[in-house]
């Protein structure tokens, strides 16, 4: 019996790390080796030529060659970031109206989630595939119809001025109104999807104590639903926030020419000047700017928890 469950751990312990090194792998493969190929390009001289940048980093020329290519990588793509403002207004104003968009979207989607959570079990099903409906549609068509609603001539000011609430048609279309609006509907239900789960898994047994020893229902409410749904609208935020910063097709098809984002920033360096070496360099930066606050965050969770078990 021994040596028989002695040869079973190291089976289990095979499968525990092979079952570990899947993720990993998928890491590695997906965002890593992309990220280490980005960063290189960054590190590059633009040219005209195919690929558009210097060196190529060619690992089949030989150790003297590969030597000679790393000689060539410098840092000038990134101290020019610093000195043409464009690119840091682009980041500034691409993290204010994702947070922004943010925000709005946290307090549309809160209500739509705590109904969701408190309607009877067999309405939630439904409920939640009315959520994930507009996925079964094309993201890209879904930012068109916008264009058809918010026009000067569009759906919205027709039904406005058909009631009579305004006389003359509202200017919507191309403003950072028309793309927040474009956020809030596209990346609602990443924020909806978490915090109904953190609200369906909330124990009613601690409202109805509440209920018993007098508190009314709003100071349950703010006492102990909002502080344990926390943790859903942490994730949400996080869901709708990350992609939001580096938006292109919304500013571009719902934005005008005001509306200055790092993604259209970056698809003209990438596409219109075809300079890859400061396209790379301002993703580089977009990516060190949303994963480094979220290190440190989760960091600090992980601090808390092990402080307070």
């Amino acid at each position: 019996m021994a040596s028989a469950s002695g040869n079973s751990i190291p089976k289990r312990s095979l499968g525990g790390w092979a079952l570990i090194a899947v993720p990993y792998f998928w890491l590695f493969l997906f965002f890593l080796a992309p990220f280490f190929i980005v960063f290189k390009i960054s590190l590059s001289q633009v040219a005209i030529a195919i690929p558009p940048y210097f060196p190529t980093f060619d690992l089949g020329l030989g150790l003297d060659n590969l030597i000679e290519d790393l000689k060539e990588f410098s840092v000038e793509n990134y101290l020019f970031l610093t000195e043409d403002d464009l690119y840091w207004k682009s980041y500034l104003s691409s993290v204010m109206i994702a947070g922004i968009s943010t925000f709005i979207t946290l307090l549309v989607g809160y209500p739509i989630a705590y109904g969701m959570a408190r309607t009877p079990k067999k309405w939630r099903p439904t409920l939640l595939m009315l959520v994930i409906l507009p996925f079964w549609t094309s993201f890209l068509i879904r930012v068109y119809a916008w264009i058809g609603i918010l026009k000067n001539e569009g759906l919205l000011n027709q039904l406005l001025l058909a009631l009579g609430v305004i006389d003359e048609p509202l200017v919507i279309l191309n403003t950072n109104i028309a793309v927040y609006i474009g956020i809030v509907y596209s990346y609602l239900p990443f924020l909806v999807l978490p915090l109904y789960a953190s609200l369906e898994k909330l124990d009613e047994t601690l409202l109805e104590a509440a209920e018993d020893l007098g508190c009314p229902p709003w100071l349950a409410f703010w006492k102990i639903t909002l502080p344990l749904s926390i943790p859903g609208m942490i994730a949400g935020c996080f869901l709708v926030f990350i992609p939001a910063v580096g938006e292109f097709v919304i500013p571009d098809l719902l934005g005008g020419s005001d509306t200055l984002m790092i993604g259209k920033t970056l698809w003209v360096e990438f596409f219109n000047n075809r300079d890859w070496p400061v396209s790379s360099a301002v993703a580089v930066i977009l990516l060190l700017i949303l994963v480094i606050p979220i290190v440190l965050f989760q960091n600090q969770q992980q601090k808390m928890s092990e402080r307070d078990g």
